[in-house]
C-alpha cells in the first residue's frame, strides 16, 4: 500500500496559476520580472566578483556580504525561471519532484539569508563596540564556522520540513494559488491530514524569525548605547553609516516576512500574499546588492573598475 501511495505521489503534477488571472498583464509582467532578475543576477555575481578581486575588501564584513550575494542569486535563481516561464506560456503545470525541489532550495536560501543577516549583525556589533579586537575576534576560523553554520541550519531545516511533506498523499485537484511552491500551498493540495507538517513549519518559522531578530536587535542595543556614548559627532556619524546598509537591508527582509504572516488567509488575501511572496523573493535579491554597493564609497569604486576592465576586454 506504501509502495502504490508513493507510486502515485510520484506521478502528481501540480499547477502553479502565478499572475494568470490578469491575462493582459502577462508580457508587461515577464519583462519586469525578466529586467529584475537580470539586475539580480549581475548586481550579485558582480559584487561577489569585485569583493573577490579587490584586497581592500578582504575583511570579514565584506567575506559575509559575498555570501549574502551569493544567497541572493541562488534564491532568486530557484523561483524567477518557472515564474518567467510560466507568464509566457499556458501549461504552467510543474512536476511532484521539481515542486519539491524548488521548495527544498527556495527554503534552504531563505533560512540562510535570515541568519547570514545575523551574522552580519553580530559582525557590526563587534566592529563597532569593540574595535581594537575586532582582527582578533572575528578570525578566520569564526567566520567560516558562522558561514557554514547558517547554511548547514539552512539545510538541515530544510531537508526536514520536506521529508514531512514526502510523507504527505496528493490526489485530486493540485492547484497551487502562487507563483511558487512554498509550503503552505503544498500542504494545502494534500488529500492526508497535514497538521504535523503545518505545525513542524510553524516552531522551525516562529524559531528562526525570533531568534534572528534577538540576535539583531540585541546587537544594535548594544551598537546604540556604544555610538551615543562617543565624544565627537563625526565619529558617531561614522559609526551610524557603517551600519546604515546592514539595517536597510534587514528591515525590508523582515518587515516584509512578518508582513506576509501577518496577512490573514482569506481568498481576499492572496493578491497580497503572491505580491508580498513576490517582493521577498524576487525583488529583495535585487535590492541587497544596490542598497550595500550605493551606500559604500569602496564598492562602488571598485565595481566601477571592474565593469571599465571588462568594457576594455569586451
Amino acid at each position: 500500500m506504501l509502495l502504490t501511495e508513493a507510486n502515485q505521489t510520484s506521478e502528481v503534477t501540480f499547477i502553479l496559476l502565478g499572475f494568470s488571472e490578469y491575462p493582459d498583464l502577462q508580457v508587461p509582467l515577464f519583462l519586469v520580472f525578466l529586467i529584475i532578475y537580470t539586475v539580480t543576477v549581475v548586481g550579485n555575481l558582480g559584487m561577489i566578483l569585485t569583493i573577490r578581486i579587490n584586497p581592500k575588501l578582504q575583511t570579514p564584513m565584506y567575506f559575509f556580504l559575498s555570501h549574502l550575494s551569493f544567497i541572493d542569486f541562488c534564491y532568486s535563481t530557484t523561483v524567477t525561471p518557472k515564474l518567467l516561464e510560466n507568464l509566457i506560456v499556458e501549461d504552467r503545470t510543474i512536476s511532484f519532484a521539481g515542486c519539491i525541489t524548488q521548495f527544498l532550495w527556495a527554503c534552504i536560501f531563505v533560512v540562510a539569508e535570515t541568519f547570514m543577516l545575523a551574522v552580519m549583525a553580530y559582525d557590526r556589533f563587534v566592529a563597532v563596540c569593540h574595535p581594537l579586537l575586532y582582527t582578533v575576534i572575528m578570525s578566520q576560523k569564526l567566520c567560516a564556522s558562522l558561514v557554514a553554520g547558517t547554511y548547514t541550519w539552512g539545510i538541515v531545516s530544510s531537508a526536514t520540513l520536506t521529508c514531512f511533506v514526502l510523507a504527505l498523499s496528493f490526489c485530486g485537484s493540485n492547484i497551487i494559488n502562487n507563483f511558487v511552491c512554498e509550503h503552505s500551498a503544498i500542504v494545502s493540495v494534500s488529500c492526508s491530514d497535514p497538521s504535523v507538517s503545518q505545525m513542524l513549519c510553524f516552531v522551525i518559522a516562529i524559531f528562526d524569525e525570533v531568534s534572528s531578530l534577538c540576535i539583531i536587535l540585541s546587537t544594535y542595543i548594544f551598537i546604540f548605547v556604544t555610538v551615543m556614548k562617543m565624544p565627537s559627532t563625526g565619529g558617531r556619524q561614522k559609526a551610524f553609516s557603517t551600519c546604515a546598509s546592514h539595517l536597510t537591508a534587514i528591515t525590508i527582509f523582515h518587515g516584509t516576512v512578518l508582513f506576509l504572516y501577518c496577512v490573514p488567509n482569506s481568498k481576499n488575501s492572496w493578491l497580497t500574499v503572491k505580491v508580498g511572496s513576490v517582493f521577498y523573493t524576487v525583488v529583495i535579491p535585487m535590492l541587497n546588492p544596490l542598497i550595500y554597493s550605493l551606500r559604500n564609497k569602496d564598492v562602488k569604486e571598485s565595481f566601477r573598475k571592474l565593469m571599465n576592465h571588462l568594457t576594455l576586454c569586451c
